[in-house]
């Protein structure tokens, strides 16, 4: 009998009640006990969903973060966010900066560092450590939610971050390496086996994604080492890789000493099941074999007779050796299709979102232990909703595919080198030394929102809601003048999500109601759904952008989201390889450049933040995506004249390894996250002689702290050591959407008077103009 089980579950809520239980809690208006009890009732509404299978994860939930929670565990939280013995309060000032006893004080937190979670668009809290660090074991959350399922009559499986795999995502404070850190975090994670035995639990699953990475021998050495070490617990390890396929660490997982592995069969198809089949033929035969078989990462049906036909000689080998899974959590996915009436009848009967992932898990088991025909109709409605997708006239468009055969090289290219373009656009923009500017997005406040709401209703006009859309433009311009400000944003008031907007705008997607998917904390996107040939039937931003600029005499720029993360931040259609949809996406934004330089628009920012997050976990494929990605951008920004200035933006993502790559974008002006790090990313330069303008992040947005001058200035200082003064600007992490206008304007006036302070430490050397590259000096 094959067995059914999930690695993980969307934990946010059908209505995403986490977000605003969270988001309460911190305002001061909800209690702990409260924030707690809804945490546990959306445990016990999750567990009910998942009751068809087998058995069920628990320590999947998370307050804010997975990774952040095993650092709880082990006894890793920073000191600096210790709260007098308060968990929860340390808990939340290390994930944010600042906890609910801290509201209406100046007392500010360095939040934990945030990167993405391998190449998702998850962001997870980076563990650190240093040569001094020790480890405490703390197992309370988790031995309260086993508590939990077990009064639930749950059949559970607890799921932790492994040890080699925690480690390879620590992050050293000092020059010490996290690996040597194992024999000190080993007898934590034994001790963590002892105290799930002791409750009564049968099987552990130990996520160690590290698995499908390129691993030296340091690190191979250190699996063997640590799970010859932990086989000595009654609790039996399902060790889970996911994101990808084991490769040539294939011989080394089947050799390590526990109870069963967990493949990912759908990330690379053909190389999934081949190592499903070598390990069949390695594996002890005493070992579980579980098999990722449905897509954790997107949202399209699987082909469960396809699936079928190659699973049910492994089912006759493997009896009930053979588990059944997603190919990893289900996080990052939404919730259910259930609620989704206003989707496209026809697109929606190609999708499974968390809740249909799990029925077509269990059709495939009860399709091996009972036989196809106890499931024919499943299997016939799935089939038909396949072959429906593949039939659609929706899908391909010729004209489309027509343009993305006739790109050339030269649509990359601008018409003149850097340096010379930096000496035009100096003569048109004349910006002070460390120009000010923001990322593009100022607060989305209730008021935008409910306006957005009353529109979709029907309750506004599209005439009233464009008014009041200008009018918070309006009141934007005046806000960044006010401060002081040297380029200027719209703020974009109209825009829902910058992807999602964008999408909403071009043929070939789709949208749903209420596919929200976690992001990090409390930060939900959803998703758009590509499902077709992309092209742009008109203009997406002309018309905002031009009546901002006429309210001002100041730059301000155009925004546009680029291809690449329009890309990786969508579901994506899985009949044909990514890049082709890039390049489509590549020529609609370049149609939308085009336009706003034709309007007189000066400084175009075209944001590339999910660039380094679609980077292959394995080093030999980074050069065919970057290939592909990189030029994708170039086609959409390089098609303008010289005195057209292009900026790009990227966050929260470790981009050092690919620093040449970036270089090769040729954006006149970069903006990137280095706040958190303490510009610790900035480290790139010190190797590596980058040609253009960056303007590194001094604000971080995603905690409520307010940045002083003095810090604002101390980081830039940092700045000036490695890169040259003329080539920096000044600006956020990111963008400003998520925080309110009582953070935002002091923030941003910190900022404003830090620059003019690093201006008269530097109004002593004298700079010619015409070196400064796109700037000229004030006195």
């Amino acid at each position: 009998m094959a067995i059914t089980h999930n690695l993980g579950f969307p934990r946010i809520g059908a209505n995403r009640e986490l977000k605003f239980s969270l988001e309460s809690y911190w305002k001061g208006q909800q209690s702990s006990k409260d924030l707690l009890k809804v945490a546990a009732e959306l445990r016990r509404v999750h567990w009910q969903q998942q009751q068809k299978l087998d058995w069920l994860p628990v320590g999947d939930f998370s307050l804010y973060d997975q990774v952040l929670d095993m650092s709880l565990t082990l006894g890793n939280i920073p000191t600096r966010a210790v709260h007098d013995g308060n968990e929860l309060e340390s808990y939340f000032r290390a994930a944010r900066g600042r906890s609910t006893s801290d509201v209406g004080e100046q007392h500010c937190v360095h939040a934990a560092e945030m990167t993405k979670w391998f190449d998702t668009n998850y962001h997870y809290l980076v563990p650190e450590v240093s040569a001094d660090s020790q480890f405490t074991l703390n197992p309370s959350s988790l031995l309260t939610q086993l508590g939990e399922a077990k009064a639930q009559g749950i059949n559970a499986k607890p799921v932790i971050i492994g040890p080699i795999t925690y480690l390879s995502l620590c992050k050293p404070k000092d020059n010490s390496q996290a690996l040597t850190l194992l024999d000190r975090l080993l007898p934590v994670y034994r001790e963590l086996l002892t105290a799930l035995q002791s409750v009564g639990v049968q099987w552990l699953q130990i996520d160690e994604p590290l698995l499908v990475t390129d691993l030296d021998k340091n690190w191979r050495d250190a699996f063997e080492k640590a799970y010859t070490y932990l086989n000595v617990s009654g609790v039996k390890i399902l060790l889970a890789s996911y994101f990808g396929t084991l490769e040539d660490n294939l011989t080394l997982a089947a050799a390590l000493p526990v109870d069963g592995l967990h493949l990912d069969c759908v990330s690379n198809n053909a190389q999934g099941r081949r190592d499903a089949r070598t390990l069949l033929a390695a594996l002890p035969k005493d070992r579980i074999l579980s098999l990722g078989i449905i897509n954790g990462r997107n949202i399209w049906k699987a082909d469960l007779n396809e699936t079928l036909d190659w699973l049910e000689p492994l089912s006759k080998q493997l009896g009930d050796r053979l588990w059944l899974a997603p190919s990893c959590s289900l996080l990052h996915v939404p919730y259910s299709l259930n609620s989704e009436e206003e989707l496209d009848a026809g697109v929606r009967s190609w999708l499974a979102f968390a809740d249909e992932k799990l029925e077509e898990l269990y059709i495939v088991g009860r399709a091996l232990n009972e036989g196809r025909n106890a499931v024919a109709s499943k299997l016939t409605d799935n089939a038909q909703a396949l072959s429906s997708r593949r039939q659609s006239v929706r899908v391909i468009n010729p004209a489309v595919r027509k343009n993305v055969a006739a790109i050339t090289t030269s649509m990359g290219q601008r018409q003149s080198p850097y340096s010379q373009r930096a000496v035009i656009q100096s003569e048109r923009l004349k910006l002070p030394l460390f120009p000010t500017t923001t990322i593009g997005s100022f607060p989305q406040t209730a008021e935008i929102r409910q306006l957005r709401q009353r529109h979709k209703r029907g309750e506004l006009s599209l005439e009233q809601y464009q008014q009041y859309i200008k009018e918070e433009i309006a009141f934007c311009i005046a806000e960044q003048e006010q401060l002081g400000l040297d380029v200027l944003v719209h703020g974009e008031a109209e825009r829902n999500d910058m992807v999602e907007y964008f999408g909403q705008q071009l043929n070939g997607y789709a949208f749903s109601q209420y596919g929200w998917v976690q992001s990090y904390g409390s930060r939900c996107v959803k998703p758009p759904i590509l499902y077709g040939d992309i092209s742009r039937p008109s203009g997406m931003t002309l018309e905002w952008i031009c009546y901002a600029q006429s309210l001002t005499k100041k730059h301000v720029k155009g925004m546009l989201t680029g291809p690449v993360t329009i890309l990786n931040w969508s579901f994506v259609r899985d009949d044909q390889p990514r890049k082709d949809s890039c390049y489509q996406l590549a020529l609609a934004i370049r149609e939308e450049v085009l336009d706003l330089e034709a309007a007189g628009v000066s400084i175009i920012q075209i944001d590339e933040a999910a660039l380094r997050e679609g980077l292959p976990l394995r080093h030999g494929e980074w050069q065919h995506y970057l290939g592909w990605a990189v030029e994708s951008f170039r086609i959409t920004a390089n098609g303008v004249a010289d005195k057209t200035q292009i900026h790009t933006h990227m966050c929260y993502s470790e981009f050092n390894d690919i620093i040449e790559s970036i270089a090769h974008m040729d954006a006149d002006v970069i903006t990137i996250e280095t706040s958190r790090s303490d510009m610790e990313l900035l480290n790139a330069f010190d190797h590596f002689n980058y040609p253009n303008d960056i303007g590194p992040g001094v604000y971080d947005i995603h905690s409520p702290n307010i940045p002083s001058v003095e810090s604002i200035v101390a980081l830039m200082n940092k700045a000036e050591k490695q890169l040259p003064s003329e080539k920096l600007w000044i600006n956020p992490d990111c963008g400003l959407k998520t925080r309110n206008w009582e953070e935002v304007l002091p923030a941003l006036k910190n900022m404003v008077a830090a620059a003019k302070q690093l201006r008269e430490l530097n109004n002593g050397i004298l700079v010619d103009e015409t070196v400064l590259l796109g700037k000229v000096t004030t006195s």
